[in-house]
């Protein structure tokens, strides 16, 4: 609890100054860096905290310079322990609150400010009574979900040496195979996480709902000119931030590339050979990600934009409870879910005598299941912006309500259900929380391969597969920039 606070206090800080230089101010460079800004949160975690070992760790880079150019006889501990988790949690999820600040900032009616002004409210007063509470739905949405995604962070603490924690003792426990009470123990952790998980989000909408925020509608921002010191602080803030984030995929790609990496800054050589093992010796790991992830998001599609639809346009009682769920199920951390599958359908299938733990598909469910929230969400978003009255003109006319969606709202739609999927592929091809429960042999993703790797002490090999996913998901975060820009904060509340 604790480090989930910690983290969502040091994220609040860089994500709401983030959040207000790039969508209230123009400077050099401003389109640019609300990209990059992007980066660190589609950044496989687990390849992250790999990049900061490599640079930071007792043998990395900044303590061998250290100990090189200061004489200093032992290495600083710059990550193994509670700060370490902290530091790499800030750093891989402040664009989460970012994204959520942003899109809360793009509602706020203008003319509220401005009369505060008025009343001579200038500056940072302005700033703490008017415009941050009008922000609190998305600040909330993106607290809870920063919160709850340290929460069941087991493989970060693991790396780094963390284990007094609740998500790393639950796996822990039942990745031991000797003693069922100890088992029993991380399937009570488990409960616990998730029972935890529905009272912050419980308490979160029912903060959210004391106040009235019916004032906010998307309304166009007029960018203030900084001026030229002020417009250089800012690019040296957003550049220095980028520098640290962006810092341990640097290192995961030194350590790729590179040869004789030991106790010295840089490696002593560079070869492609770690990219041809994990490639050819071990394609299963990249043809396995692309098949699951595809799958997965082929399923989010079939059941999310209906669910979408009916939620937006449709009386059909329950419809709030499906709502609540979609979010609901962004806040279960995956350890939990991953478990779950694997006690709810450990069992022989009727029909066919086989577990559905003992069948590949169940990789792509899980991933389904985890992020659904993402293709349901913008869907839905998009679909509040078309206004009913044409879809019921193309009714009057005699279109059915498959045609009318086809013709008439899908056009309009497109744009928000391709961002939601490409949504769900980026995170389900990093996902690791829930898939490491369930995988046996042949089905290893990308993340288990790096997981594996590392703890065999392949590192390189491990670097190679995270290069890999980092070009992945970079790639389909580009595309989600090109189609959707900084409007994508509804995906997460």
């Amino acid at each position: 609890l604790v480090l989930g606070v910690a983290t969502v206090v040091t994220t609040s800080v860089i994500g709401i100054a983030v959040a207000f230089l790039i969508i209230r101010f123009e400077f050099p460079y401003r389109n640019l860096f609300s990209y990059l800004t992007m980066l660190p949160m589609i950044l496989p975690p687990l390849v992250g905290v790999l990049g900061f070992v490599f640079i930071l760790g007792r043998a990395g880079t900044v303590n061998v310079l250290l100990m090189d150019w200061f004489g200093m006889l032992h290495p600083v501990n710059f990550m193994y322990g509670t700060h370490g988790v902290l530091l790499v949690e800030t750093l891989h999820l402040f664009p989460f609150m970012t994204l959520s600040i942003l899109d809360s900032l793009s509602k706020v009616d203008p003319s509220l400010e401005e009369a505060a002004q008025v009343m001579g409210a200038n500056g940072w007063r302005r700033f703490r009574d008017v415009t941050l509470p009008l922000t609190t739905p998305g600040y909330v949405s993106g607290a809870l979900l920063v919160f709850i995604w340290t929460f069941a962070d087991f493989v970060t603490p693991l790396v780094v040496g963390v284990q007094d924690l609740l998500a790393v003792q639950a796996y822990l426990n039942i990745t031991q195979f000797v003693d069922r009470r100890i088992f029993r123990m991380g399937i009570v952790i488990s409960a616990l996480l998730v029972v935890l998980a529905i009272v912050f989000v419980l308490v979160a909408r029912h903060y959210v709902a004391i106040k009235d925020y019916s004032s906010l509608a998307y309304s166009r921002v007029e960018r203030r000119q900084l001026g030229p010191v002020a417009r250089w602080l800012a690019v040296g803030f957003l550049v220095l931030l980028l520098f640290a984030s962006l810092l341990p995929q640097a290192g995961v790609v030194l350590a790729a590339v590179g040869k004789g990496w030991s106790l010295t800054a840089l490696p002593d050589h560079y070869t492609l050979d770690h990219f041809r093992q994990v490639s050819v010796e071990t394609p299963r790991f990249i043809v396995n990600s692309l098949l699951y992830s595809g799958l997965a998001v082929l399923i989010c599609l079939v059941i999310g934009v209906p669910m979408a639809w009916i939620m937006a346009r449709t009386r059909t009682p329950g419809r709030g409870a499906m709502d609540a769920l979609t979010t609901l199920i962004l806040a279960i951390p995956g350890t939990a879910i991953g478990i779950a599958y694997i006690r709810a359908f450990h069992f022989p299938l009727p029909g066919i005598d086989v577990a559905l733990t003992s069948m590949w598909i169940i990789l792509p469910l899980v991933l389904a299941v985890r992020r659904l929230p993402y293709t349901v969400r913008s869907s839905y978003s998009s679909l509040l912006l078309v206004h009913k009255s044409m879809e019921e003109a193309a009714e009057n006319v005699g279109a059915g309500k498959l045609i009318t969606f086809r013709d008439i709202t899908a056009p309009l739609v497109w744009k928000g259900i391709l961002v939601g999927a490409i949504f769900s592929f980026i995170m389900s091809i990093q996902e690791a929380s829930a898939t490491l429960f369930l995988t046996l042999g042949g089905w290893e993703m990308i993340p288990f391969g790096i997981f594996t790797y590392y703890i065999a002490g392949s590192h390189s090999q491990a670097a190679a597969l995270g290069v890999i996913l980092i070009v992945l998901c970079a790639a389909s975060l580009y595309v989600v920039n090109r189609v959707a820009g900084a409007r994508v904060g509804g995906l997460f509340g």
